[in-house]
């Protein structure tokens, strides 16, 4: 039995039936399922554990860019210009709306949208999802949809109030301007984004938008945020402090806009420059442009001053005669031969702006605009000469002021001179400069003889620490100083005596020069009847404390007349800002009486513009010029003038001005500054009926000054 019994279990070992072998397999098969799990866990934790990783902070973590707070913009005084505000942006995942035409329909209500743009974008964004899980494909962009950013607070609080888990409120930037408009030309605008598109804020967009930072930020299976971690942090843009007088600038403004207006400018320019430092009180563009605002045209974006370039005509004769008193014998009381009225030079007549002159002294042909008596000088400088004084002066390049897309006008080399082009540089024709250059050129003149660069930035300020000034170009000599005080000498003749008469100021001292170009058509290939009207002056004369830049492009008058008032009024309300003590009685200039004494146009009949000339201010096509013009405002007081019918190509050749007619109409005189008692004395004396507002010095009228009232009309002027 025993033997039988053990021959079975060897049996049974033999056969493999035997309990141990099972537990050896078994064995086996457990390290082996142990091994695999081990090699899986090294395959996920090490040989992959990186990507693993990734995928699982794509799905639970999510990055947002924190745009750094914009610096703030301020004027010379500390009053902002521009800054930036917090301000709430609301978001929403469309996975997660429960009803979502309902919810379009609440959002349109609280946010005033579109609730039908709102809704399609929303089962757009759905549809994509579903598809991309079909197609077994990551969904991209379905999970966020932004529905209105940078909402008002009134919004904010609406939306809040009700308590929706499915939106999203995100902090953003909003820039802000305090003053609308106000300087909106020099400050500019940013887009959406806060990326500066015009002016400052496009040129010193680095500076101003700072580095963004970055949060990490954890979600929950239904992408909501648990916890973020700041992993960059935002550096906050420079603050900048411009040169610009907000005071002045508003005065500026006002005048400006009030003589494009009246005048029907196409265009118009002002800068106020101190002289002694080059800084900018003011620069002004027409037309007005709000950064604010949808819907203006491009026109009004225009940096006009600095971007726009333009025929100067006769206040470029400041260049020729100072360009005289330097390198030729001529001194102001020189005698200069201006013939009967016109003079032949190679075969072509030119005219003045006027009757004959005669032989008038030198000062006389600054005064009294002689277009033959500036090119006898100008042929007496020579060609070489006055071309470098022209650059001299800075025409032909670029001031440097931080502003985009300055013009550096035009001033050809003297290989590209004509026979003729002497005469007609020497008058302002065949070159172009911006209103700036103007400015910068008059400043040579009032401050004794040295070019300085136009300065708009006072200083910049990093985040917590102190303002840093900012460099200043050293002055460069143009004229002697002699030259220049003989040159102020010379320009306020223009003012007391000359076609600058409209410029007079009550109190103070001025000296300028006035310009009329016409405008070439680039069409037509003929000078136009429209012009570029310019001033440009400086006062108080001994010590000049401001230089004022005015043009105003396209207009059918003469600078004197709808450039000249621009620049009494500025000058008046600037100096009297400036606590600027005056220098002589406070009496207000006579009005001119006669609009023909303020002819100051340069004859174009010499010139024949290259086809570089296609960035000036051009004119409507020819064939409209010949219509008559009416209600144009005259300086006297008695009405408005018509501007006879004229052969449209016969511009200059007759060398007669416009026939002039004076109508009826008693012209709107200034009030400002004044007491009410003496508004209502000049206002008795002239006839001219006065609504009053308010007391103490008036600051506003309406309608403006140079304006004319209807029968019944009211002035309307406002104290304080």
């Amino acid at each position: 039995m025993l033997g039988w019994g053990r021959g079975v279990e060897s049996e049974r070992i033999r056969e493999g039936s035997y309990p141990a072998t099972r537990l050896i397999a078994l064995a086996v098969l457990a390290f082996l399922w142990a091994l695999a799990v081990c090699g899986r866990l090294v395959q996920l934790q090490v040989v992959s554990h990186k990507t693993y990783q990734e995928q699982a902070e794509r799905q639970q973590q999510r990055t947002l860019r924190v745009d750094a707070p914009r610096g703030t913009i301020f004027d010379r005084s500390g009053h902002v210009l521009a800054m930036s505000v917090p301000a709430d942006s609301v978001s929403i995942n469309p996975m997660r709306v429960p009803d979502r035409p309902l919810a379009a329909a609440l959002l349109e209500r609280v946010l005033r949208i579109d609730g039908r743009d709102l809704l399609e974008k929303m089962n757009r964004a759905v549809e994509e999802h579903r598809r991309a899980i079909q197609q077994n494909r990551k969904p991209k962009g379905t999970g966020f949809l932004w529905v209105k950013r940078k909402i008002t607070p009134a919004e904010s609080e609406a939306l809040r109030s009700l308590k929706l888990d499915w939106v999203e409120f995100q902090k953003e930037s909003h820039r802000y301007y305090p003053d609308g408009s106000l300087a909106s030309h020099v400050v500019g605008t940013v887009d959406f984004q806060e990326r500066g598109n015009l002016g400052l804020e496009q040129k010193l967009d680095s500076e101003l938008g700072g580095r963004p930072g970055q949060v990490t930020m954890l979600q929950d299976v239904l992408q909501r945020g648990i916890e973020s971690e700041v992993s960059a942090a935002a550096e906050p843009g420079r603050n900048i402090t411009l040169t610009i007088d907000e005071r002045i600038q508003f005065v500026v403004e006002r005048e400006l806009r009030a003589a494009g207006e009246s005048s029907h400018a196409v265009s118009g320019s002002a800068v106020v420059m101190n002289p002694q430092t080059g800084e900018i009180l003011a620069l002004a563009s027409y037309p007005p442009f709000d950064p604010e605002a949808s819907g203006q045209s491009a026109s009004a974006r225009f940096d006009y001053p600095v971007s726009v370039a333009f025929e100067p005509g006769s206040v470029f004769k400041i260049v020729t005669l100072a360009a005289a008193l330097e390198t030729t014998r001529l001194r102001p009381e020189t005698m200069i031969n201006c013939g009967s009225g016109t003079f032949y030079l190679f075969g072509r007549p030119i005219h003045e702006a006027k009757h004959g002159y005669g032989t008038i002294s030198m000062a006389d042909v600054l005064a009294k605009l002689s277009n033959i008596g500036a090119i006898q000088i100008g042929l007496k400088v020579g060609d070489k000469n006055l071309l470098d004084y022209v650059r001299r002066f800075g025409f032909g390049q670029r001031t440097g002021i931080p502003l985009p897309a300055e013009d550096k006008g035009m001033v050809r080399d003297l290989k590209l001179w004509r026979k003729t082009s002497i005469a007609s540089v020497s008058m302002g024709h065949e070159v172009s400069a911006t209103a700036l250059q103007l400015a910068q050129a008059c400043s040579v003149i009032a401050n004794g003889g040295v070019l300085v660069r136009p300065r708009l930035i006072m200083s910049r300020q990093r985040p917590g620490e102190k303002p840093v000034a900012e460099p200043v170009v050293p002055p460069k000599r143009v004229l002697r100083p002699e030259t220049a005080i003989t040159m102020r000498q010379m320009m306020e003749g223009v003012v007391l005596h000359g076609t600058g008469r409209s410029a007079r100021l009550a109190g103070y001292t001025s000296g300028g020069k006035t310009g009329s170009a016409q405008i070439f058509d680039l069409t037509t290939k003929h000078y136009t009847r429209l012009y570029n009207g310019s001033f440009v002056g400086f006062a108080p004369v001994t010590n000049p404390v401001l230089v004022i830049s005015v043009t105003l492009n396209g207009v059918k008058l003469f600078g004197g007349i709808v450039a000249g008032p621009v620049f009494k009024s500025v000058g008046q309300e600037s100096l009297r800002l400036l606590g600027v003590p005056k220098d002589i009685p406070d009496v207000e200039p006579d009005p001119v009486t006669n609009p023909e004494e303020l002819n100051d146009l340069a004859d174009s009949g010499t010139s024949e513009p290259p086809e570089d000339l296609a960035q000036l201010p051009q004119a409507p096509p020819v064939a409209a010029q010949s219509a008559a013009v009416h209600g144009q405002p005259l300086p006297d007081g008695r009405g408005s003038i018509t501007v006879a019918r004229g052969p449209a190509t016969d511009v200059r050749g007759s060398g007669q001005a416009p026939a002039v007619v004076v109508a009826s109409g008693p012209a709107v005189p200034s009030f400002q500054g004044k007491s009410v008692r003496a508004v209502l004395e000049q206002s008795l004396a002239a006839g001219i009926p006065v609504d009053v507002i308010g007391n103490g010095i008036a600051r506003q009228q309406a309608p403006a000054a140079g304006s004319y009232l209807s029968p019944g009309e009211r002035v309307r002027v406002q104290f304080q």
